[in-house]
């Protein structure tokens, strides 16, 4: 987002305002219910530190925005309206849904314009996310702080005894980082040096002497966080990315990779008027592992790296009038695919290269991804287990859309515990492979695809990507051509982008086409490589397709700025 901090700052717009409290008041976002949701994403100012407010991104007017509670079953319609400057898209983490609505690099929101997907909520009761995932701009556009998370609720889950007074006995707990500049404006790096949760630095949280569930996801731009508390009490997982675990699972320790989401069981009962952090203790993560790193210089380097920090203070206040006080002893029963359903094993690699120089470049398949390169032609109904196989020598958390995924082995041994539930992130550790199985059920089609991605925004903006498509007869544009033989840059552009041939192929028309299948410029050559000039078109992401003498199409996506 191209933010011109100091002429705000000028105009007088980034008032000031003080504070000398220890602690923050852990800000709640608001909640929007239904069926019918209308978001609206724009610029706007937050009180994040003493002085200037803190230029953000903002969804219905506040930095990080509301929680949306679904049902599932139900048919939701949400329209997104996008006034920022610049295009974006929403994703809507860890949703089962038809890929035209999925809300990633396929469906941006130019500026000024409206996108309106529906689906039927099929998911189970858990927390997911709704974020940006614009191709090359996720990692700006996360830091921004535009996203929210989204509630699930179901007849399982609603027929425990669970605290779920949301703001109350049931908090949502959102983790991420910042660096600031001397103007309280957000840098975009890959590491902060603030802890924000909830978008509140420093937070705190009066919470009843009861048992309390706290929802917590890592929408963090790259860090991981070892979670667990000051004084190392017991506390026990209860749902991973997708739904309930069978039973809770006790544990001190939880590691939280970027994109992942647990739910936690808290017991406060009798310790009314003491207090807890809830804490990171990275200082004990190996370096392999995302903010397990001491970096004493350079763009990685972060005062929060490899260290132990608070997340959220806790008081512990009176309990409620109905209060919950025993943990359960069972959740649910989920039924997982056998391994002998699987009708294939597809191999994804994750690897280190020198490509680029300045340090190791990260690749999924030993290639950056490509807008126009399927990578996999997935058939309807098919079970399948995937097999991520990492020679890199940094862990890296993994992510599908639209199937939850049930881990097999990491590294040869079966999950622990309190991964063993339903997941659509999956941290993959340095030089270890993970092994999981899924179905690609309900939704057929052959032209719009799905992602799978690091979730490390740096990454994935590099090209740590890769696309599947679902259904038994691939088709369209996209899936054509493979543009081994094609070079254009630069990309993204302002206005002119330039191709060139291999091997002597001579193109005699050039075209351009948007994302609505329209043909929006073209030129009539006779040339191996060529200048043209888009400077007239809008911003946003376009398909230039090159025809030879022969009559074989080239095809690539490139973007406008």
């Amino acid at each position: 987002m191209k933010l011109k901090t100091a002429l705000f700052v000028a105009l007088g717009l980034a008032t000031a305002g003080t504070t000398t409290a220890q602690y923050n008041a852990l800000k709640i976002p608001d909640t929007l219910s239904g069926t019918t949701f209308n978001l609206t994403i724009r610029d706007t100012f937050t009180q994040i530190l003493t002085g200037n407010q803190t230029i953000t991104g903002g969804i219905n007017g506040n930095f990080w925005g509301p929680t949306l509670i679904w049902n599932k079953g139900d048919v939701v319609h949400i329209n997104v309206e996008n006034r920022l400057a610049d295009t974006t898209t929403i994703h809507w983490h860890g949703m089962h849904l038809p890929a035209i609505m999925d809300g990633g690099p396929h469906q941006p929101i130019p500026p000024f314009t409206t996108w309106s997907p529906y689906w039927k909520v099929d998911n189970n009761a858990a927390t997911y996310w709704y974020h940006p995932h614009l191709h090359m701009m996720a990692e700006e556009q996360l830091t921004m702080g535009i996203g929210g998370m989204i509630i699930v609720r179901d007849a399982t889950e609603s027929a425990l005894n669970l605290p779920r007074t949301y703001g109350v006995d049931d908090i949502p707990v959102m983790l991420t980082d910042r660096k600031f500049d001397a103007l309280n404006q957000f840098v975009v790096a890959h590491y902060g040096d603030s802890m924000m949760t909830n978008g509140v630095v420093r937070a705190q949280r009066t919470i009843p002497a009861q048992v309390v569930r706290l929802r917590l996801l890592d929408a963090a731009t790259e860090r991981s966080y070892n979670i667990g508390f000051s004084d190392n009490r017991t506390f026990y997982v209860i749902t991973t990315d997708g739904g309930l675990v069978n039973a809770p699972v006790p544990v001190t320790r939880f590691l939280l990779s970027a994109g992942e989401r647990v739910e936690i069981l808290v017991n406060c009962t009798g310790q009314n008027g003491t207090s807890v952090d809830l804490k990171a203790f990275n200082a004990s993560l190996a370096p392999q592992v995302p903010g397990g790193e001491s970096f004493p210089g350079g763009p990685f380097a972060n005062a929060l790296g490899h260290a132990d920090f608070n997340i959220l203070h806790l008081n512990i206040g009176a309990p409620t009038a109905s209060p919950i006080t025993t943990i359960p002893t069972t959740l649910t029963t989920n039924t997982f695919y056998p391994e002998s359903s699987a009708v294939v094993t597809r191999t994804v690699t994750i690897s280190d290269s020198a490509i680029g120089g300045g340090g190791p470049t990260f690749l999924i398949n030993h290639k950056f991804f490509e807008m126009d390169e399927i990578d996999y032609h997935v058939p309807l109904d098919n079970t399948e287990i995937w097999e991520i196989k990492s020679t890199s020598g940094f862990g890296h958390p993994f992510h599908i859309h639209d199937v939850e995924f049930h881990v097999l082995t990491i590294n040869g041994a079966a999950p622990p515990a309190y991964q063993d539930g339903w997941k659509d992130v999956i941290f993959v550790p340095a030089n270890q492979t993970v092994r999981f199985i899924a179905k690609f059920n309900d939704y057929s089609d052959s032209l719009k695809p799905y992602m799978f991605h690091c979730h490390i925004a740096l990454h994935e903006d590099l090209g740590m990507m890769g696309q599947f498509v679902v259904g038994n007869s691939p088709a369209g544009i996209m899936n054509k051509v493979k543009n081994a033989k094609m070079k254009l840059y630069p990309n993204p552009t302002k206005g002119v982008i330039n191709f060139e041939m291999e091997n002597g192929i001579v193109i005699k028309h050039a075209s351009v086409i948007n994302l609505h299948g329209q043909q929006v410029f073209e030129v009539a050559l006779n040339a191996e490589r060529a200048e043209l000039n888009v400077s007239a078109l809008a911003k946003g992401m376009y398909f230039l397709r090159l025809t030879d003498t022969e009559g074989g199409s080239y095809i690539k996506s490139y973007l406008m700025e």
